[in-house]
């Protein structure tokens, strides 16, 4: 207790001197790691007594010259290996839940969701330690592992320890190799809090100076083949048996053969008896590889604005042949010279099947400025090679000036008067590259979520506020609130005075001399890519996609807008699926029962016959139109879909499949509704 209290920001003197004098145990006792700490240190030699607390000295940002050279000295004592070998299973450890249960106070966070303080001074010493040793693979991994642990947001605090993310960001920094890299350039595709995300940014752009290169050259190079031979499969050889790694879509799989070649379910014995450590090393390559096609697919949907340009070498080398990336870039569409092309059948092709020429400049593919002729015809090749894209490029939504924006001017009307759960907008918000605040219900102002397009010299606004006037039932414990509503979305000049708005709404005030951008004056591309992210942010967190909201949220405040937004009028991306649920159903089990019409998905069961919203995934039953509420337990359909990442499609077609079955239903909460 003393040590925290001196560890805490609100200080007691006394506690800080006391705690001065307490040198046993070592660390304080409670959390998973320190305790397996505590009980090797008595088997260990002597000097890991003095490097643990060594480590426990770690108060500042980075590792001081004295303090450096202690600990490179305990290392040579004590063995590089050694270290390696032994702290890093200690911190794998760290942020698992605690042994020793805090006591919660009434009003403020869990304290059990964070790290001990004193502690996370001790992890960050010894992840210093770590980045003194010679570079490899499993402390990449670790390090960004612990990155991203450290950054779990906890209710009412925040990121569990942002110290701890930032001094294994600044640890990676120090290390070389193409492990490292691999993973600086994943993180700096996850990581959304800024006073990390600054340090990644600083990092990679460092390297990339170092190697004379630009930080999208670096990022492209940081990518690993993760044991992949050829692209997406790789084929290891353990004694008898076989081990087969593939990618399939978004995920890598691992399979296995026996001595004699057939397929068997589980890793073989004789596996796990002999090749121990290359079985470890294969399943986290397998785990690996998930995490960074997952980080390269979202990079790759953010290259549309930065208008990337490849001399064909050198794209070949980094996209299409590349072992892991490749499984990724022969899934779309790309222009070589000009030419429009594929990846089919061993060779990119276009519309009429035929090779393309390879040489020149290679550019990704926007639907934007296309004619509707060749974008449909580029979605039936797809669908006639069954090719899923990583994400919605052929399918992908374009938003085209409208009347009404042209009466507006200055300003897009289109994704106003929305109710969106403010914290999962923000955490979209960072994953498509903008910056916001979570709004408190403060006294404060606040500008609004932007994207900064240095490219084009423009700075993207989306103007949304606060909801509510009820302390606790309109926020969380920590008095940020729970529900955003949406205004105006504007453009300005990327360096521009930020208008901003009272934390509990009342309007943006804009700085005089600044003037917003004519909407008819961004570029298409660039209306349309800002747009798709706004509907996006409202596709996904809008209150009105919620099921369980029928009674409109609290005292019914939003039972209007639930209704208009979950049966109401289709936006682009709802149009998008019903053009292409109209082309799948035909191919479905189930499409002679069901019929797209206006907004709805009709599907014919036994018991009624139910639509579908297009929009929301809500259902209604035919033909009174009385709601029927299911909560989907799964996204996944078992069907083919020409793009990944459309969790609302997958909803409406894994209840489409319900339904169509109704008289299997066995759920009670549904067949009390039927």
């Amino acid at each position: 207790m003393l040590r925290r209290a001196a560890a805490e920001s609100y200080r007691y003197d006394d506690a800080v001197e006391v705690s001065k004098l307490l040198v046993e145990p070592v660390l304080n006792v409670g959390e998973q790691w320190s305790e397996r700490v505590l009980s090797d240190l008595p088997s260990l030699d002597e000097p890991w007594r003095r490097l643990v607390a060594l480590a426990t000295t770690a108060t500042s940002a980075k590792p001081n010259a004295r303090w450096e050279a202690a600990g490179r000295a305990l290392i040579a004592e004590i063995g590089e290996e050694a270290v390696r070998a032994t702290a890093q299973p200690w911190l794998a450890l760290v942020g698992r839940p605690r042994t020793t249960v805090l006591e919660r106070t009434q009003y403020g966070p869990d304290l059990n969701e964070t790290f001990d303080p004193y502690n996370a001074n001790a992890v960050r010493g010894l992840v210093w330690l770590l980045s003194f040793l010679p570079p490899h693979p499993s402390t990449a991994r670790l390090l960004g592992a612990m990155v991203e642990t450290s950054l779990r947001k906890v209710a009412g605090i925040g990121p569990r320890n942002p110290k701890v993310a930032n001094a294994c960001v600044a640890a990676l920094a120090r290390v070389e190799g193409e492990a490292v890299l691999a993973e600086l350039a994943r993180l700096a595709t996850r990581v959304t809090f800024k006073g990390t995300l600054k340090i990644l940014d600083a990092a990679l752009e460092e390297k990339a100076v170092a190697l004379g290169l630009s930080r999208e050259e670096i990022e492209e190079l940081a990518v690993p083949a993760y044991g992949l031979s050829e692209v997406g499969r790789a084929v290891v050889e353990l004694g008898e048996a076989t081990a087969v790694l593939a990618v399939v879509g978004p995920k890598a799989v691992l399979s296995w053969r026996s001595a004699a070649g057939k397929p068997v379910k589980s890793v073989p014995a004789a596996v796990k008896r002999d090749h121990a450590e290359e079985l470890k090393e294969l399943k986290a390559s397998v785990k690996d590889l998930d995490k960074m096609l997952t980080a390269q697919a979202e990079r790759l949907d953010r290259q549309f604005l930065a208008q990337r340009e490849w001399a064909f070498e050198t794209w070949r080398e980094r996209y299409l042949d590349h072992p892991m990336v490749g499984t990724i870039a022969r899934r779309l569409l790309w222009t070589v010279d000009g030419v429009a092309c594929g990846y089919a059948d061993g060779a990119l092709r276009d519309l009429a099947g035929d090779p393309v020429p390879l040489g020149g400049v290679v550019e990704l593919w926007h639907p934007i400025g296309k004619g509707t002729a060749e974008v449909v015809a580029w979605r039936d090749w797809l669908e006639r090679h069954e090719i899923t894209q990583p994400f919605k490029q052929a399918h992908r939504e374009v938003y085209l000036l409208t009347d009404a924006e042209r009466t507006t001017r200055v300003y897009s009307n289109r994704f106003a008067a929305h109710v969106l759960r403010q914290h999962q907008f923000h955490s979209l918000a960072a994953v498509r590259g903008w910056r916001n605040r979570l709004r408190l219900m403060v006294d404060d102002s606040y500008p609004p979520a932007t994207r900064d397009l240095p490219g084009w010299g423009l700075r993207a606004e989306y103007w949304v506020e606060g909801d509510g006037e009820d302390y606790g039932s309109d926020t969380t414990e920590s008095g940020s609130y729970l529900r955003l509503r949406t205004d105006q979305v504007r453009f300005y000049p990327i360096g521009a005075p930020q208008s901003d708005a009272h934390a509990c709404g009342g309007g943006y005030t804009t700085p005089q001399d600044v003037e917003p951008v004519p909407l008819a004056d961004v570029p298409a591309l660039v209306l349309s890519e800002v747009l798709r992210d706004v509907d996006l942010f409202v596709g996904v967190a809008s209150v009105g996609n919620d099921p369980t909201w029928q009674d409109g949220g609290p005292e019914g405040r939003f039972r209007e807008y639930w209704t208009s937004y979950g049966f109401g009028e289709l936006g682009e991306t709802a149009q998008t699926r019903r053009v292409l649920l109209t082309t799948l159903l035909p191919r479905l089990a189930i499409g002679g029962q069901c019929a797209v019409e206006d907004r709805f998905l009709h599907v014919k069961g036994t018991r009624h016959t139910y639509k579908i919203h297009l929009g929301s995934g809500n259902i209604m039953i035919e033909p009174d139109n009385r709601y029927l509420c299911i909560v989907p337990k799964s996204e996944k359909a078992d069907t083919y879909l020409p793009f990944e990442g459309d969790r609302t499609l997958a909803v409406i077609l894994s209840k489409a499949m319900l339904l169509a079955k109704d008289t299997e239903i066995t759920d009670p909460t549904i067949l009390s509704q039927l």
